[in-house]
Protein backbone atom coordinates (compact mmCIF):
# COMPACT_ATOMS: atom_id res chain seq x y z
CA UNK A 1 0.00 0.00 0.00
CA UNK A 2 1.55 3.56 -1.06
CA UNK A 3 0.39 6.53 1.50
CA UNK A 4 -1.40 4.09 3.72
CA UNK A 5 -1.04 5.94 6.74
CA UNK A 6 -1.80 8.78 5.00
CA UNK A 7 -5.46 6.86 3.89
CA UNK A 8 -5.95 5.57 7.56
CA UNK A 9 -5.51 9.45 8.81
CA UNK A 10 -8.07 10.57 6.18
CA UNK A 11 -10.25 7.62 6.93
CA UNK A 12 -10.53 8.60 10.97
CA UNK A 13 -13.15 10.82 10.08
CA UNK A 14 -16.90 10.37 8.38
CA UNK A 15 -16.52 10.86 5.13
CA UNK A 16 -18.67 10.14 1.66
CA UNK A 17 -17.35 7.57 0.25
CA UNK A 18 -18.19 5.49 -3.50
CA UNK A 19 -17.29 2.28 -3.96
CA UNK A 20 -16.40 1.36 -7.56
CA UNK A 21 -15.98 -2.20 -9.40
CA UNK A 22 -15.79 -3.02 -13.15
CA UNK A 23 -18.58 -3.91 -15.82
CA UNK A 24 -20.21 -7.44 -15.81
CA UNK A 25 -19.67 -7.62 -12.11
CA UNK A 26 -18.42 -11.16 -10.80
CA UNK A 27 -18.02 -12.58 -7.38
CA UNK A 28 -14.71 -10.83 -6.92
CA UNK A 29 -16.05 -7.32 -8.05
CA UNK A 30 -19.38 -7.75 -5.55
CA UNK A 31 -17.94 -9.67 -3.09
CA UNK A 32 -15.20 -7.20 -2.45
CA UNK A 33 -17.02 -4.13 -2.63
CA UNK A 34 -19.79 -5.37 -0.40
CA UNK A 35 -17.45 -6.53 2.38
CA UNK A 36 -15.43 -3.22 2.11
CA UNK A 37 -18.92 -1.24 2.16
CA UNK A 38 -19.76 -3.44 5.85
CA UNK A 39 -16.52 -2.78 7.08
CA UNK A 40 -16.08 0.64 6.71
CA UNK A 41 -19.68 1.35 7.82
CA UNK A 42 -17.98 0.65 11.30
CA UNK A 43 -16.20 4.17 10.85
CA UNK A 44 -19.76 6.05 10.41
CA UNK A 45 -18.51 6.60 6.74
CA UNK A 46 -21.69 7.60 4.33
CA UNK A 47 -21.20 4.87 1.59
CA UNK A 48 -22.72 3.86 -1.98
CA UNK A 49 -21.55 1.14 -4.32
CA UNK A 50 -21.83 1.29 -8.16
CA UNK A 51 -20.84 -0.73 -10.80
CA UNK A 52 -21.43 -0.01 -14.60
CA UNK A 53 -23.57 -2.95 -15.23
CA UNK A 54 -25.80 -5.11 -13.57
CA UNK A 55 -24.02 -7.69 -11.45
CA UNK A 56 -25.68 -11.90 -11.82
CA UNK A 57 -28.31 -12.85 -9.56
CA UNK A 58 -26.45 -14.93 -7.90
CA UNK A 59 -25.27 -12.85 -5.51
CA UNK A 60 -28.44 -11.26 -3.94
CA UNK A 61 -28.50 -13.15 -1.20
CA UNK A 62 -25.64 -11.03 0.10
CA UNK A 63 -26.97 -8.00 2.41
CA UNK A 64 -27.20 -4.84 1.32
CA UNK A 65 -26.49 -5.94 -2.82
CA UNK A 66 -30.34 -4.67 -3.52
CA UNK A 67 -28.90 -1.15 -2.25
CA UNK A 68 -25.69 -1.43 -5.07
CA UNK A 69 -26.76 1.08 -8.07
CA UNK A 70 -26.23 0.37 -11.34
CA UNK A 71 -24.38 3.77 -13.54
CA UNK A 72 -26.34 2.25 -16.73
CA UNK A 73 -29.49 2.67 -15.10
CA UNK A 74 -29.02 5.41 -12.36
CA UNK A 75 -26.41 7.30 -14.14
CA UNK A 76 -27.93 11.12 -13.00
CA UNK A 77 -28.49 10.40 -9.35
CA UNK A 78 -24.23 8.72 -9.55
CA UNK A 79 -23.47 11.95 -11.29
CA UNK A 80 -24.46 13.71 -8.49
CA UNK A 81 -23.05 11.83 -6.29
CA UNK A 82 -19.68 11.22 -7.68
CA UNK A 83 -19.62 15.14 -7.37
CA UNK A 84 -20.69 15.22 -3.66
CA UNK A 85 -18.02 12.24 -2.17
CA UNK A 86 -15.15 12.67 -0.47
CA UNK A 87 -13.49 9.33 -1.58
CA UNK A 88 -13.76 6.34 -4.59
CA UNK A 89 -12.49 3.59 -3.90
CA UNK A 90 -11.86 1.52 -7.17
CA UNK A 91 -11.95 -2.10 -6.36
CA UNK A 92 -10.77 -5.38 -9.10
CA UNK A 93 -9.78 -2.91 -12.04
CA UNK A 94 -6.93 -0.96 -13.00
CA UNK A 95 -8.34 1.70 -14.66
CA UNK A 96 -11.05 3.93 -14.91
CA UNK A 97 -11.98 2.89 -18.76
CA UNK A 98 -12.82 -0.35 -17.35
CA UNK A 99 -15.89 1.23 -15.83
CA UNK A 100 -16.93 3.26 -19.03
CA UNK A 101 -18.65 6.24 -18.65
CA UNK A 102 -18.61 5.86 -15.01
CA UNK A 103 -14.90 6.60 -15.30
CA UNK A 104 -15.58 9.56 -17.60
CA UNK A 105 -17.02 11.11 -14.87
CA UNK A 106 -14.84 10.20 -11.68
CA UNK A 107 -11.80 11.68 -13.82
CA UNK A 108 -13.76 14.63 -14.56
CA UNK A 109 -14.55 15.29 -11.02
CA UNK A 110 -11.17 15.16 -9.82
CA UNK A 111 -12.19 13.10 -6.71
CA UNK A 112 -9.36 10.95 -4.59
CA UNK A 113 -9.26 7.45 -5.74
CA UNK A 114 -7.91 4.30 -3.36
CA UNK A 115 -7.30 2.14 -5.73
CA UNK A 116 -7.46 -2.03 -4.65
CA UNK A 117 -7.03 -4.68 -7.31
CA UNK A 118 -4.37 -7.65 -8.09
CA UNK A 119 -4.17 -7.26 -12.07
CA UNK A 120 -1.07 -6.69 -13.60
CA UNK A 121 -0.05 -3.03 -15.30
CA UNK A 122 -2.42 -0.57 -13.47
CA UNK A 123 -2.47 2.70 -14.54
CA UNK A 124 -1.73 5.78 -12.63
CA UNK A 125 -5.01 7.10 -11.65
CA UNK A 126 -4.98 6.78 -8.18
CA UNK A 127 -4.15 8.94 -5.29
CA UNK A 128 -3.73 5.29 -3.30
CA UNK A 129 -2.78 2.36 -4.65
CA UNK A 130 -3.02 -0.96 -2.87
CA UNK A 131 -1.71 -3.50 -6.11
CA UNK A 132 -0.78 -7.01 -6.06
CA UNK A 133 -0.63 -9.30 -8.98
CA UNK A 134 0.16 -12.02 -7.10
CA UNK A 135 -2.90 -12.20 -5.18
CA UNK A 136 -5.54 -14.77 -5.55
CA UNK A 137 -8.52 -11.96 -6.21
CA UNK A 138 -9.04 -8.87 -4.78
CA UNK A 139 -11.21 -10.20 -1.95
CA UNK A 140 -7.72 -11.43 -0.42
CA UNK A 141 -6.31 -7.73 -0.52
CA UNK A 142 -9.46 -6.43 0.95
CA UNK A 143 -8.61 -8.78 3.86
CA UNK A 144 -4.80 -7.76 3.88
CA UNK A 145 -6.83 -4.04 3.83
CA UNK A 146 -8.37 -4.60 6.93
CA UNK A 147 -5.19 -5.99 8.45
CA UNK A 148 -3.71 -3.18 7.58
CA UNK A 149 -6.26 -0.60 8.60
CA UNK A 150 -5.81 -2.41 12.07
CA UNK A 151 -9.47 -3.41 11.90
CA UNK A 152 -9.58 -7.02 12.79
CA UNK A 153 -12.60 -6.50 15.50
CA UNK A 154 -14.73 -5.72 12.65
CA UNK A 155 -14.24 -9.13 10.65
CA UNK A 156 -17.99 -10.67 11.01
CA UNK A 157 -19.86 -13.62 9.26
CA UNK A 158 -20.86 -11.49 6.78
CA UNK A 159 -17.78 -9.97 5.73
CA UNK A 160 -16.35 -13.06 5.83
CA UNK A 161 -18.59 -14.71 3.71
CA UNK A 162 -18.26 -11.94 0.77
CA UNK A 163 -14.59 -12.10 1.08
CA UNK A 164 -14.88 -16.07 0.66
CA UNK A 165 -16.96 -15.70 -2.00
CA UNK A 166 -14.42 -13.60 -4.31
CA UNK A 167 -11.86 -15.79 -3.39
CA UNK A 168 -13.29 -18.76 -4.40
CA UNK A 169 -15.37 -17.41 -7.86
CA UNK A 170 -12.01 -16.00 -8.40
CA UNK A 171 -9.46 -19.18 -8.10
CA UNK A 172 -12.22 -21.74 -9.93
CA UNK A 173 -12.84 -23.21 -6.36
CA UNK A 174 -9.30 -23.05 -5.37
CA UNK A 175 -7.87 -24.80 -8.77
CA UNK A 176 -5.90 -21.84 -9.73
CA UNK A 177 -4.00 -18.61 -8.25
CA UNK A 178 -3.71 -20.34 -4.77
CA UNK A 179 -0.95 -19.47 -1.88
CA UNK A 180 0.05 -20.84 1.17
CA UNK A 181 -1.08 -17.46 2.71
CA UNK A 182 -4.77 -17.84 0.58
CA UNK A 183 -5.27 -20.83 2.87
CA UNK A 184 -4.31 -19.21 6.04
CA UNK A 185 -6.64 -16.53 5.45
CA UNK A 186 -9.61 -19.25 3.75
CA UNK A 187 -9.31 -20.62 7.63
CA UNK A 188 -9.32 -17.35 9.80
CA UNK A 189 -13.00 -16.71 7.30
CA UNK A 190 -14.19 -19.81 7.96
CA UNK A 191 -12.84 -19.07 11.94
CA UNK A 192 -15.58 -16.42 11.45
CA UNK A 193 -18.46 -18.71 10.22
CA UNK A 194 -18.24 -19.22 7.32
CA UNK A 195 -19.45 -22.20 5.31
CA UNK A 196 -18.15 -23.63 2.34
CA UNK A 197 -20.68 -25.81 2.03
CA UNK A 198 -23.49 -23.44 2.25
CA UNK A 199 -21.83 -20.92 -0.38
CA UNK A 200 -21.14 -23.80 -2.94
CA UNK A 201 -24.15 -24.28 -2.73
CA UNK A 202 -25.69 -20.28 -2.50
CA UNK A 203 -23.34 -19.53 -5.86
CA UNK A 204 -23.06 -23.17 -8.23
CA UNK A 205 -26.05 -24.75 -7.09
CA UNK A 206 -28.75 -22.10 -7.50
CA UNK A 207 -29.06 -22.24 -11.72
CA UNK A 208 -32.00 -21.44 -12.95
CA UNK A 209 -33.28 -24.68 -15.49
CA UNK A 210 -32.03 -22.12 -18.63
CA UNK A 211 -29.04 -22.16 -17.42
CA UNK A 212 -28.70 -25.78 -17.66
CA UNK A 213 -29.59 -25.81 -20.97
CA UNK A 214 -27.56 -23.10 -22.44
CA UNK A 215 -24.55 -25.08 -20.89
CA UNK A 216 -25.69 -28.33 -22.70
CA UNK A 217 -25.62 -26.11 -25.73
CA UNK A 218 -22.56 -25.00 -25.49
CA UNK A 219 -21.01 -28.60 -24.62
CA UNK A 220 -22.83 -30.29 -27.27
CA UNK A 221 -23.04 -27.53 -30.46
CA UNK A 222 -20.36 -24.63 -29.71
CA UNK A 223 -17.79 -26.71 -28.65
CA UNK A 224 -14.74 -27.12 -30.68
CA UNK A 225 -11.67 -28.94 -29.79
CA UNK A 226 -8.12 -28.65 -31.35
CA UNK A 227 -6.15 -31.41 -30.91
CA UNK A 228 -3.15 -30.73 -31.80
CA UNK A 229 -2.92 -27.08 -30.06
CA UNK A 230 -4.54 -28.77 -27.22
CA UNK A 231 -7.38 -25.68 -27.33
CA UNK A 232 -10.97 -25.70 -26.36
CA UNK A 233 -13.11 -23.39 -27.78
CA UNK A 234 -16.91 -22.43 -27.00
CA UNK A 235 -18.42 -19.38 -28.78
CA UNK A 236 -21.94 -17.86 -28.66
CA UNK A 237 -22.98 -15.42 -30.95
CA UNK A 238 -25.79 -12.52 -30.78
CA UNK A 239 -28.26 -14.96 -32.25
CA UNK A 240 -27.43 -17.23 -28.96
CA UNK A 241 -27.98 -14.49 -26.57
CA UNK A 242 -31.38 -14.33 -27.83
CA UNK A 243 -32.46 -17.83 -28.37
CA UNK A 244 -31.63 -18.61 -24.60
CA UNK A 245 -32.30 -14.94 -23.09
CA UNK A 246 -28.68 -14.80 -21.80
CA UNK A 247 -28.23 -12.19 -19.19
CA UNK A 248 -25.48 -11.20 -16.49
CA UNK A 249 -23.84 -14.36 -15.31
CA UNK A 250 -25.40 -16.60 -16.80
CA UNK A 251 -22.75 -17.44 -18.91
CA UNK A 252 -20.38 -17.84 -15.42
CA UNK A 253 -18.23 -20.40 -15.50
CA UNK A 254 -18.53 -22.44 -18.90
CA UNK A 255 -15.21 -22.08 -19.80
CA UNK A 256 -13.82 -24.24 -16.90
CA UNK A 257 -15.65 -27.39 -18.57
CA UNK A 258 -13.35 -27.74 -21.24
CA UNK A 259 -10.22 -28.01 -19.19
CA UNK A 260 -12.22 -31.10 -17.93
CA UNK A 261 -10.51 -32.65 -21.03
CA UNK A 262 -7.50 -34.26 -20.50
CA UNK A 263 -6.29 -33.15 -23.82
CA UNK A 264 -6.94 -29.83 -23.11
CA UNK A 265 -4.77 -27.26 -21.65
CA UNK A 266 -6.13 -24.10 -23.11
CA UNK A 267 -9.73 -23.51 -22.68
CA UNK A 268 -11.63 -20.10 -24.88
CA UNK A 269 -14.84 -18.84 -23.90
CA UNK A 270 -15.38 -16.35 -26.99
CA UNK A 271 -18.83 -14.39 -26.90
CA UNK A 272 -20.42 -12.23 -29.24
CA UNK A 273 -21.56 -9.07 -27.44
CA UNK A 274 -23.42 -5.66 -29.04
CA UNK A 275 -19.98 -3.61 -29.70
CA UNK A 276 -17.25 -5.82 -29.05
CA UNK A 277 -16.33 -9.53 -29.08
CA UNK A 278 -15.99 -10.79 -25.63
CA UNK A 279 -13.03 -13.48 -24.48
CA UNK A 280 -12.44 -15.63 -21.84
CA UNK A 281 -9.22 -17.44 -21.17
CA UNK A 282 -8.06 -20.45 -18.60
CA UNK A 283 -5.39 -22.86 -18.93
CA UNK A 284 -3.69 -25.46 -17.10
CA UNK A 285 0.65 -25.22 -16.26
CA UNK A 286 2.80 -23.18 -17.83
CA UNK A 287 0.58 -21.71 -20.42
CA UNK A 288 0.40 -17.92 -19.48
CA UNK A 289 -3.21 -16.71 -21.26
CA UNK A 290 -2.76 -13.39 -19.55
CA UNK A 291 0.08 -12.70 -22.10
CA UNK A 292 -2.16 -13.51 -24.99
CA UNK A 293 -4.78 -11.16 -23.63
CA UNK A 294 -2.54 -8.58 -22.42
CA UNK A 295 -0.64 -8.47 -26.07
CA UNK A 296 -3.45 -9.46 -28.26
CA UNK A 297 -7.22 -8.20 -27.05
CA UNK A 298 -6.07 -5.25 -24.93
CA UNK A 299 -6.66 -7.30 -21.37
CA UNK A 300 -4.75 -8.75 -18.75
CA UNK A 301 -5.42 -11.22 -15.57
CA UNK A 302 -3.96 -14.35 -13.89
CA UNK A 303 -1.01 -16.57 -15.59
CA UNK A 304 -4.13 -19.18 -15.79
CA UNK A 305 -7.42 -16.75 -15.80
CA UNK A 306 -7.42 -14.17 -17.82
CA UNK A 307 -9.93 -11.40 -20.69
CA UNK A 308 -9.74 -9.24 -23.06
CA UNK A 309 -11.88 -8.16 -25.98
CA UNK A 310 -12.17 -7.70 -30.02
CA UNK A 311 -13.14 -5.39 -32.29
CA UNK A 312 -13.56 -7.36 -34.69
CA UNK A 313 -16.77 -9.93 -35.47
CA UNK A 314 -16.82 -13.03 -34.04
CA UNK A 315 -15.90 -14.78 -36.92
CA UNK A 316 -12.68 -12.81 -37.91
CA UNK A 317 -11.83 -12.48 -34.03
CA UNK A 318 -12.39 -16.38 -33.78
CA UNK A 319 -9.96 -16.83 -36.99
CA UNK A 320 -7.33 -14.37 -35.08
CA UNK A 321 -7.10 -16.66 -31.89
CA UNK A 322 -6.41 -19.55 -33.92
CA UNK A 323 -3.58 -17.86 -35.69
CA UNK A 324 -2.03 -16.78 -32.50
CA UNK A 325 -2.22 -20.00 -30.53
CA UNK A 326 0.48 -21.76 -32.84
CA UNK A 327 2.29 -19.54 -31.22
CA UNK A 328 2.21 -19.82 -27.86
CA UNK A 329 4.70 -21.56 -25.76
CA UNK A 330 4.30 -25.11 -24.26
CA UNK A 331 1.09 -25.39 -26.66
CA UNK A 332 1.20 -27.05 -30.16
CA UNK A 333 1.85 -31.06 -30.16
CA UNK A 334 4.50 -30.55 -32.05
CA UNK A 335 6.69 -29.28 -30.04
CA UNK A 336 6.71 -31.95 -28.01
CA UNK A 337 7.40 -34.43 -30.93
Amino acid sequence: MINLSALKTFLEVPRDILITSHRNPDGDAVGSSLALYHFLKNYNHQITIAFPSEFPAIFNWMKDSDKILIYDMDYEELNRKINKVDLVFSLDYNGLDRIDKMGEAIAKSGKPIAMIDHHLYPDDFAEYFYSNPSASSTCEMVFEFIQLMEGQKYLDQDIAEYIYTGILTDTGSFKYSTSPRLFEIVGQLMSHGVNNNKLQDLIFNSLPLKNLKLLGYCLNQRMEILPDLKTGIITLSKQDYENFDIKRGDTEGIVNYLLMLKEVKLAAFITEQPSIVKISLRSKGDIAVNEICSKHFKGGGHKNASGGASYLNLEKTLKKFKTILEDVPNLSVKEEV
